[in-house]
């Protein structure tokens, strides 16, 4: 993907994200469906807490990439955007059982939605972020890690989205209490 694809893709995904989590009253957001699911505060926070990350390994060391910088984009796209197959999140990014502020999540959104930007208008994304690397990836590059947290989020949108349903049941079976036959990051 070029620079201004890329940043289409990030502004589309947050925005996107920022409409369906603004969807939810103060009720809805802090409520689960059945026990062993997240709440949309709960999920929101998770996604907070993947992009915060995110946003300090690309702005952390690089390095120049000796592969094809768009190599694991298509890999990434294919887990995250497969709502068949649970995933397992790392601990550092599993959301506290509590309530949360849904206004305090939009802005915390908001405000990192303009780093993501900034990163994309200054930085070169093809460089290899050598911070932290993914336990089944490696390191990415910054085009990568973009990526990452492009489909990530939208395979959380799909979540919220299916808790807004009238039956109120998640679409895709994407609850967050994994079974054993999970993909690990």
């Amino acid at each position: 993907m070029t620079q201004k694809e890329i940043h289409i893709a990030i502004d589309a995904t947050l925005s996107e994200l920022l409409s369906v989590v603004s969807a939810f009253n103060e009720k809805e957001f802090n409520t689960s469906i059945a026990a062993d699911t997240w709440t949309p505060g709960q999920i929101t926070q998770h996604v907070v807490l993947s992009i915060s990350g995110f946003v300090e390994l690309m702005k952390g060391p690089t390095q120049h990439t000796n592969r094809k910088v768009d190599e694991h984009v298509e890999t990434i796209k294919n887990i995250f955007l497969n709502f068949t197959r649970k995933l397992k999140s790392p601990d550092f990014i599993i959301p506290e059982p509590k309530d949360y502020n849904k206004e305090d999540l939009l802005n915390t959104l908001r405000k990192l939605k303009s780093s993501l930007e900034e990163i994309i208008e200054t930085a070169d994304l093809d460089e290899t972020c050598t911070a932290f690397g993914l336990p089944t990836l490696g390191n990415l590059t910054r085009q990568e890690a973009l990526a990452f947290v492009i489909y990530h989020t939208k395979r959380h949108i799909h979540q919220l989205e299916g808790l807004r349903t009238t039956d109120h049941r998640p679409r895709g079976n994407l609850t967050n209490q994994e079974p054993s036959s999970t993909f690990s990051f």
